[in-house]
């Protein structure tokens, strides 16, 4: 796995809504700008905190596009693309890659992998891409926990 993606700190946005239930991209841009004038350092879109578990794939990348656009060459955008499956995590991978810096994949929830079969499939993601993925752990949401081995092992550690 690569890394160098940023220092300092990074937000994870909220994809907001309007009240027909659509993304309010006029909030989106001016999150993202608040975030960048305030010295954020990159922004996180679509992670757990952007809903993206919720999104659809039109959603999804429709938000990565916008953000990437309203961000330009300020600070890296990072965009959450991870599911539980494989192949849609591909798809929003290699659909997202021209407009991002980078990645953030969560462990595949509800099908609870071994540590082996993180480091595989982390291991093919990266295969994928030239671009940082950061291994996105949050056992409470998963029920997985992404071992410190695991990720040394990824490392090449």
């Amino acid at each position: 796995m690569k890394n160098n993606l940023f220092t300092g700190v990074a937000t994870a946005i909220v994809t907001p809504f309007d009240k027909k239930g659509e993304v309010d991209f006029f909030a989106l841009k001016n999150l993202i700008e608040f975030n960048i004038q305030n010295g954020v350092k990159a922004l996180v879109v679509c992670g757990t905190t952007g809903e993206a578990s919720t999104l659809n794939y039109e959603e999804r990348t429709s938000v990565i596009k916008f953000s990437a656009n309203c961000v330009g060459d300020r600070i890296p955008l990072i965009a959450g693309v991870g599911s539980n499956n494989y192949y849609s995590t591909i798809k929003l991978l290699t659909d997202a890659e021209p407009f991002v810096n980078g990645f953030l994949i969560v462990t595949p929830y509800y099908n609870k992998t071994t540590q082996i079969g993180l480091q595989k499939i982390f291991s093919l993601y990266a295969q994928k891409t030239d671009k940082p993925i950061i291994a996105y752990n949050v056992p409470s949401r998963t029920g997985l926990n992404f071992s410190p081995e695991t990720y040394k092992k990824l490392q090449g550690k």
